[in-house]
């Protein structure tokens, strides 16, 4: 870290405490050239993912859009919360773990019914059923079949 006062680029941290609720590290540095005091702050470099709808628009990713999609297909279903929350967590993990600066929504789309599918094959064919727009019944029975065939 540079000086300053004297632009030497070396120093040595004399104290580090948390600021901003536990999301900066503050530290009180001594340059060990002219002895002189300073701060810095240290931050996570927080970079939003864009999401790229099929539209060509986008926007930044947003995991409770995730949230609710998942709650409406779980409804009535015997998923609990905690299922819901990491189902959430797992894909909003793949999603930052991409190191992609954009992602497309037909990709998270596709992370989202992995996840259910772990969970309840149910709630998994009724978000397949509005994400993959099934036109017919030929459709959804198509994809009934493909998990009928991965289960055995």
């Amino acid at each position: 870290m540079k000086c300053l006062y004297c632009g030497c680029e070396d120093s040595k941290v004399i104290d580090s405490r948390s600021a901003d609720e536990g999301r900066t590290i503050r530290r009180r540095r001594e340059c060990v050239k002219c002895g002189k005091r300073f701060t810095t702050y240290e931050t996570i470099e927080d970079t939003p993912v864009l999401v790229v709808k099929s539209s060509g628009l986008r926007q930044a990713f947003d995991a409770q859009k995730i949230k609710n999609g998942i709650i409406k297909s779980c409804e009535k279903r015997p998923v609990s919360m905690n299922a819901i929350d990491e189902m959430v967590m797992s894909v909003s993990k793949q999603v930052y773990n991409s190191m992609e600066q954009e992602i497309s929504s037909k990709k998270i789309g596709e992370m989202v019914m992995e996840e259910l599918k772990k969970y309840d094959e149910v709630a998994y064919v009724r978000y397949a059923s509005v994400y993959r727009s099934f036109k017919d019944i030929s459709s959804f029975m198509d994809e009934l079949q493909k998990l009928m065939d991965n289960k055995h």
